[in-house]
């Protein structure tokens, strides 16, 4: 194919915004004509990336559609490709942002041409990081999603935005700078940044252990893995909706994909050496973090703290190195995306109604958005991984690649799954059941239509995936096992 699909994948989004920035009117018409055109753009990039899947072939477990294009003289090429993991988080990102985009509706109640500017500019660059195959290009996309995120949080956030956006911003800034000295040192190990070229040429083993730990700083940060997670709650309560749901839908998952890229990819010999320390920080995560999110009385902290926890079962998958393992944490990363997303446009839908995140406010809700309580259910169920739901499978496939290295690991891991369901349902019953004792309450009103067709978007989506993941699964199934097979080859040859 000539057609260059990815690049424009990339570009598109930044061209819709672009487009929105030129244009020059204040009336309340143009203002929602801003919106329309940003949603055609990202369907638009919706439906190629589902035409970039129908045509990709997942028995090819080399890099397709592949774009190299010189970028600075004998040093950087822009080098864009996909492979059967890639794609699905480019599905991912081109799916979620329209919802975003839809989601706006009446909460953005300013400079709402700035805030549509800002998640187009984000998707290109999401786009960007899941199909770059250059480590130069990789870091340019992968650190400039920071700017965007950062004016969502602090321009459109809550009361302590301008905190929350600088901590975000600090925290993952400085993790990434020793991200940028290992690519330096990269190139000047082994002449060159093009990722195809390393997984070939192989790095030296005895730069390996620190590589490891500079690109660790970066992932470990941004997944976010403990205890390097106590930026993520502040950036969820103060960022807006749609913010909240970009950052857990899909840029949490640049760094559980980084892992399998690079971190696993580019350093074989390392990562395993450091398989006990991310076997330690995931399992801290997963119980540690369920028990804070079980003290929580924000709904939104609360849903953050389950993230961290989710993100830990991720990184403990990716790290067992088995083929169920590690299928198992991108189907984990990609239903953690729905789910989150659902849930915090679920709490989206109470904010905008009663201007509360606090638990206490609620309860009785299904008496009056009987609508509501059923969809928050489906995610609720998905989240903790009742089995029928996209949540159970990625947590059965982690913990079987789990007991497969080690049975106490698995054990302990399952423990998150019990606190899991703990603080979930907790939280369903505060907020759904019991009695109205908020008359506030009694004005509020069901989910309106946007709100249906984005949350029935969502939960079918849960379900199908639930009950037939085989499409995934047949789509990352080559790659992983090309992964795994390589990844035991340069154990082997050097040990």
């Amino acid at each position: 194919m000539n057609f260059p699909i990815i690049s424009s994948l990339i570009l598109l989004p930044t061209i819709g915004a672009l487009f929105i920035l030129l244009s020059r009117s204040s009336t309340e018409s143009k203002y929602q004509s801003y919106k329309y055109v940003a949603l055609f753009v990202s369907i638009t990039n919706f439906f190629i990336s589902i035409y970039l899947w129908l045509v990709f072939d997942p028995n090819i477990t080399n890099f397709q559609f592949v774009e190299n294009r010189l970028w600075l003289h004998d040093f950087i090429n822009y080098k864009v490709g996909v492979d059967g993991i890639s794609i699905l988080f480019i599905l991912l990102t081109t799916f979620i942002t329209p919802l975003c985009i839809i989601s706006v509706n009446k909460t953005i109640k300013f400079k709402l041409k700035e805030f549509l500017i800002a998640i187009l500019v984000m998707e290109s660059l999401m786009i960007g990081v899941f199909c770059s195959l250059d480590l130069v290009i990789f870091y340019l996309f992968f650190e400039g999603g920071l700017i965007p995120m950062f004016l969502i949080i602090g321009i459109w956030g809550g009361p302590k935005r301008v905190y929350a956006a600088f901590k975000f911003f600090l925290f993952t800034l400085l993790g990434s700078v020793l991200m940028l000295v290992a690519i330096i040192s990269i190139y000047w190990i082994s002449g060159t940044t093009d990722v195809v070229d390393l997984y070939d040429l192989g790095i030296d083993p005895k730069y390996q252990n620190l590589l490891w730990l500079a690109f660790f700083s970066s992932f470990a940060v941004k997944t976010p893995m403990w205890p390097f997670h106590t930026w993520l709650p502040d950036a969820h309560v103060e960022a807006p909706t749609a913010g909240s749901v970009l950052l857990a839908a899909i840029l949490l998952k640049m760094a559980g994909y980084g892992f399998i890229r690079f971190s696993i990819g580019l350093f074989p010999l390392a990562s395993d050496n450091f398989v006990p320390l991310v076997y330690t920080l995931s399992l801290i995560a997963i119980i540690y973090t369920s028990f804070v999110a079980l003290m929580q009385e924000d709904m939104k902290k609360l849903i953050a703290y389950s993230s961290v926890a989710h993100m830990g079962y991720v990184t403990l998958g990716i790290f067992t190195m088995t083929k169920q393992g590690v299928e198992g944490s991108i189907i984990q990363m990609i239903s953690h995306g729905i789910v989150s997303a659902a849930l915090f446009l679920c709490v989206g839908v109470l904010y905008d109604r009663v201007h509360s995140r606090m638990i206490n406010t609620y309860g009785g809700v299904v008496n009056i958005m009987p609508k509501y309580a059923v969809m928050l259910m489906i995610f609720t169920l998905s989240s903790i991984g009742l089995p029928g739901t996209s949540g159970f499978i990625g947590e059965f496939l982690i913990l079987l690649g789990a007991f497969k290295k080690s049975f106490l690991i698995a054990t302990i891991a399952s423990v998150g799954v019990i606190l899991g369901a703990v603080y979930m349902l907790w939280l369903y019953k505060r907020v759904v059941f019991g009695k109205i004792v908020n008359n506030e309450l009694m004005k509020i009103s069901d989910l309106n239509r946007p709100e249906i067709f984005i949350l029935s978007c969502l939960a079918l989506l849960t379900i199908f995936f639930g009950f037939y993941p085989e499409p995934l699964l047949k789509t990352i199934d080559p790659s992983i096992s090309n992964l795994i097979e390589t990844y035991n080859y340069n154990i082997n040859l050097y040990k």
